[in-house]
């Protein structure tokens, strides 16, 4: 098979007919090429080029081959990327980009994906705490790429909106444009090739070779659409794609390579801090590389934990590194511990987090310091998001409180009365709770399959088992009657699209369905299942290494009801006030059906 023909540009800034025109010179006198990847910024920078813009998003110009962009924002972003987000053909986990219309695709937060044997990543948007809908990548972003580089396999393409500090060259002298975040990102993946923008030049860095690696990386920087130095917008590559290639081949050393840049910073950032001359400001990069002596700077006495190590056992670093590693944390982080728990001393995804809240085993081992806090508590349900007895509880969220279960409104809830279902005892599933106590779960099930229903709506069920999930919790949203029908064909539509098939089997009543979903529960296994209004329980088992999402359910809920930004829990947050009102709300109108 032959190798796939791409094209790559980088910030249009709106232009698309002057790309557009380029690039079908280029596949008239070159090609056919395959697809387009653009970096940099998509959108117009000016609501002058929007008319133009629109044309294409609306179907009146037409995209000429497959193009996928990354810099979502600019002029009209938040409005056209909304409305393909609510797309019906862009629900469910679709990390090859996001249809905008024909041919344009749209490359969503952070992802991996194979394009014709191509191993592809990529980091959309500029870097923010802020947590905006569109334009930004967030910390959650990095830390999935982080964990894609630990899959086996070598990344062919590595697009980003912004460059590292590494790859940039001597002209363009202002570290704006640039992203640390992506030097270590970088450093970590080891693409093949390294796409980047924003800085309005064309450059093509020397490969260089990759620590712990035998494949080389080479960097290219791209000028925007219609620059006015004419720098070179658009380059064509034709990579062989790393799966196909044997082990000789892909590890050839062109005569042109290069030290990594990351590991040179490394060993002169020392000598850099010696040899600086007074009056030097902190901007003045003579290397144009990620500064590690600016970063051992911001991480203070380097009291923080290592992320590298914690999640893979080991860092590429080693002695370099500015943070620590720490084999106990590395162990709890393996038994399921939470791992914004060790490496900040806290989780801000509170009730919605799959992880586990407190240290594991600890009744074998000495405590262990947890960062960023005192001693640790023996007690495991102190540090428990659902416990009772925990000081972590939000006890305003609670609706109903029975022998062996309570009842809570969800944080950050998918709809309006969406609620869990919780064991009092801590226990990883519903299914650990001995079976005669299945009755009281029963009545709970139907008294608010009651309470939907005389609201013209249906109750789904579904619940996530992993060994990462500390306390168990029964997930119950409600959908709309007129929507029910559909719940069973999204589920399997959604498992199908991320290559899952999920069993189905009816039954008349839960008694039955609770007893047959006992025998299909395998501990050695995860296991995701869910209850559909037509008494269908849809289940998937899934082995320890496969990737799937734990917030698998509530995604494909939202995907059915056209509000996919809501898939994620903080984008749905309420203040304290609008849970207790909304809590009050639900207990008025159960309070009649409430068996407890």
């Amino acid at each position: 098979m032959a190798a796939p023909r791409i094209l790559l540009a980088g910030d249009v800034f709106g232009r698309l007919n002057q790309l557009f025109k380029r690039v079908q010179s280029v596949n008239k006198s070159a090609g056919p090429f395959d697809a387009l990847f653009c970096v940099g910024q998509f959108f117009p920078d000016s609501p002058e080029r929007l008319e133009e813009f629109m044309n294409y998003v609306e179907g009146r110009s037409s995209v000429p081959l497959p193009t996928y962009f990354i810099g979502d924002y600019g002029v009209a972003a938040p409005k056209v990327l909304s409305t393909a987000s609510k797309n019906s053909a862009n629900l469910g986990f679709k990390m090859d980009g996001l249809a905008i219309c024909e041919n344009l695709h749209w490359l969503r937060g952070s992802g991996k994906f194979s394009f014709q044997g191509l191993s592809i990543v990529y980091l959309s948007g500029r870097s923010s705490s802020e947590g905006q809908q569109f334009g930004t990548y967030s910390q959650d972003d990095v830390d999935a790429l982080r964990a894609l580089a630990e899959e086996s396999g070598v990344v062919d393409l590595g697009v980003t909106t912004r460059a590292s500090l590494a790859d940039v060259p001597a002209e363009a002298s202002d570290s704006s444009g640039c992203d640390p975040a992506i030097s270590e990102l970088v450093a970590e993946i080891k693409p093949r090739y390294h796409i980047a923008g924003t800085k309005d030049i064309f450059y093509a860095r020397e490969p260089y070779s990759n620590t712990d690696a035998v494949h080389v990386t080479r960097f290219l920087g791209l000028a925007s659409v219609g620059n006015p130095k004419k720098q070179k917008f658009i380059h064509a590559i034709s990579p062989t794609p790393a799966c196909t290639m044997s082990a000789s081949e892909i590890s050839v050393m062109p005569s042109n390579a290069t030290l990594s840049p990351y590991t040179f910073e490394e060993q002169t950032g020392r000598l850099k801090e010696v040899t600086k001359r007074p009056g030097d400001s902190m901007s003045d990069s003579q290397y144009w590389r990620y500064d590690v002596s600016k970063k051992r700077q911001k991480s203070g006495d380097g009291d923080g934990l290592c992320f590298k190590f914690i999640y893979t056992g080991s860092c590429p670093r080693g002695e370099q590194c500015n943070f620590q590693h720490d084999m106990d944390s590395r162990e709890q982080f393996r038994r399921g511990v939470c791992l914004d728990l060790l490496l900040k001393g806290k989780c801000e995804k509170g009730l919605e987090c799959s992880f586990k809240h407190e240290l594991q085993n600890e009744a074998e081992n000495p405590p262990r310091r947890r960062v960023g806090s005192g001693s640790m508590t023996a007690n495991r349900s102190k540090e428990c998001w659902f416990c009772l007895s925990s000081p972590n509880v939000e006890s305003h969220l609670i609706i109903s409180v029975g022998e062996n279960y309570y009842c809570a409104l969800a944080k950050g809830p998918l709809v309006e009365d969406h609620v869990l279902v919780i064991p009092i005892e801590h226990l990883p599933n519903t299914f650990t709770l001995s079976q005669e106590f299945e009755s009281e779960l029963v009545r709970l099930h139907d008294s608010l399959q009651l309470y939907f229903q005389n609201r013209q709506k249906e109750a789904v069920l579904f619940e996530w088992v992993s060994k990462r999930v500390s306390h168990a919790n029964l997930q119950v949203v409600p959908v709309p009657s007129s929507r029910a029908a559909a719940v069973p064909d999204i589920f399997n539509m959604a498992a199908k699209k991320m290559g899952f098939k999920l069993v189905s089997k009816k039954f008349d009543n839960i008694l039955d369905r609770r007893k047959w979903l006992r025998t299909q529960f395998d501990e050695n296994s995860n296991f995701f299942y869910a209850e559909v209004p037509d008494g269908t329980i849809l289940t998937l088992s899934v082995d320890e290494n496969e990737k799937f999402p734990a917030q698998f359910g509530r995604e494909v809920l939202a995907g059915l009801l056209n509000m996919p930004d809501r898939a994620d829990w903080r984008n749905c947050s309420l203040s304290k006030e609008e849970e207790t009102s909304a809590v009050e709300k639900f207990k008025e109108g159960f309070k009649e059906l409430d068996p407890n």
